[in-house]
């Protein structure tokens, strides 16, 4: 294993702001490429032989077809390929079948080439050289009531039959189309879900990325009065990449000071050629792709003038006021609450408050922007149709982001945007971060 130590120009530190929820360890090792794949191999047989089953019977599916094309893949279809598998190949199909509970699902790939040992050939091309003409004999021998596809008006993770992919299905079957449903709770289902196995590893994942963070947000990539936003977004960029992990978005680096109005959500990563300088009030927004999970964190960070030693106590209580925010957020999660419940309870408490804040979570794992319910919109605090219609379901992980607006005294009254984001888990009990939060405002230079 390469330690994420010897791939950085030094040590990595634990992140400051994160010391007072937990014990900092040293950051985990980052596994060679094989290694990965054999862990996301090992994890997509256990999510196979465990998940599908008690999603096909909570929703009351018979059989399940997904396809997916070669460069042009079904989301769905590509968190089932073995992790070699870069790309579907010509068209592949893997289909599931409910045969009970004694017997199990069956599944199988009607694919040109073996699907490794996850799918089992279902397809001899010598045989049967029409593909969709095996499908439509599968499909018939086994009589499912109720097919299962991937069609979906509201979430675009649910929607990857495409059109001639679905004329050419509905052509082969038949009669047999009459059964075709389409079902979202599926799809989002199998994306969103997390194994016991994944959240063994999934807050070590985080903790790589605070402490990235934490080496970003230092003296280590910022030089007051020389290096600009969009240096510092690169950097990020750069540093991803000589760690050989990957990101799912360009960071964005935004800064606040005084005597400037408080930036709009929408001009959010605009700014490149800004100059950091003392006093300035980062906001970083960032995430990598590691094992198949991915992360997404929103942190702050204050350059500190000659003299300082720490922010100005009217930044640090405005993100005060932001973990407050988030705590009125995730106090609300309940199993099977619809995402626009969640918004509505949770904006109900922070206006007893008086609390100036805007919601806007997701769901997070095998995307950045997860299968799931959303809750709330940055431009939009009312009930969002269909998106925000989905229940929240257990062994689910969840990024909280979030805004609230404070004065700074110290600014003149100035009103500041507080932005944060954070990993975490709900069991269906209960909710929690992955790795801590942020508390405290990261310092430029450390103290």
């Amino acid at each position: 294993m390469v330690a994420i130590a010897a791939l950085l120009t030094g040590p990595i530190t634990a992140p400051a702001a994160l010391a007072q929820e937990r014990a900092d360890p040293p950051p985990p090792a980052i596994l060679p490429l094989e290694q990965r794949a054999a862990i996301e191999d090992r994890w997509l047989r256990e999510r196979l032989d465990t998940v599908i089953p008690m999603l096909l019977r909570r929703d009351d599916i018979d059989m399940w077809i997904v396809i997916g094309r070669e460069y042009h893949e079904d989301p769905v279809l590509e968190s089932m390929l073995p992790a070699t598998w870069l790309s579907a190949r010509r068209r592949t199909v893997l289909i599931f079948h409910d045969r009970g509970e004694e017997l199990g699902v069956e599944r199988m790939a009607v694919a040109r080439y073996p699907v490794a040992d996850i799918f089992p050939a279902a397809w001899d091309p010598e045989q049967q050289p029409d593909q969709w003409a095996r499908i439509a004999e599968l499909v018939r021998d086994r009589d499912p009531a109720r097919i299962a596809v991937n069609i979906s008006s509201d979430f675009a993770l649910a929607d990857g039959l495409t059109v001639s992919q679905h004329r050419e299905l509905r052509g082969a079957l038949g009669p047999l189309s009459d059964r075709l449903v389409s079902s979202d709770r599926l799809a989002l289902g199998w994306l969103e879900t997390r194994i016991p196995a994944e959240m063994a590893t999934y807050p070590q994942i985080v903790r790589l990325a605070h402490a990235i963070i934490a080496e970003g947000l230092s003296e280590r990539a910022i030089t007051p009065g020389v290096t600009t936003a969009g240096d510092l977004r690169w950097w990020f960029r750069e540093r991803v990449a000589a760690l050989g992990l990957d990101t799912w978005f360009h960071p964005s680096v935004n800064i606040q000071r005084a005597g400037e109005s408080t930036f709009a959500i929408a001009s959010m990563g605009l700014g490149n050629e800004t100059v950091i300088e003392p006093g300035d009030f980062l906001h970083l927004d960032f995430g990598i792709s590691y094992l198949g999970l991915n992360t997404d964190t929103q942190h702050h960070a204050y350059v500190l003038r000659p003299g300082e030693t720490e922010a100005p106590r009217g930044l640090r209580e405005g993100l005060a006021v932001a973990n407050r925010v988030q705590d009125l957020l995730t106090r609300e999660f309940r199993t099977g609450r619809k995402g626009n419940e969640v918004l509505a309870a949770a904006r109900a408490a922070v206006e007893r408050e008086g609390l100036d804040a805007t919601i806007y979570s997701h769901a997070i794992g095998t995307h950045g922007h997860g299968a799931g319910p959303w809750i709330g919109m940055w431009d939009n605090q009312e009930p969002v149709p269909g998106r925000g219609d989905y229940g929240i379901y257990p062994h689910t992980a969840w990024s909280i982001e979030l805004n609230a607006r404070a004065a700074v005294p110290e600014w003149g009254g100035q009103v500041v945007r507080f932005m944060t984001e954070e990993d975490g888990y709900f069991d269906g009990h209960m909710f929690r971060y992955l790795d801590g939060r942020q508390t405290e405002i990261h310092l430029i230079p450390r103290q």
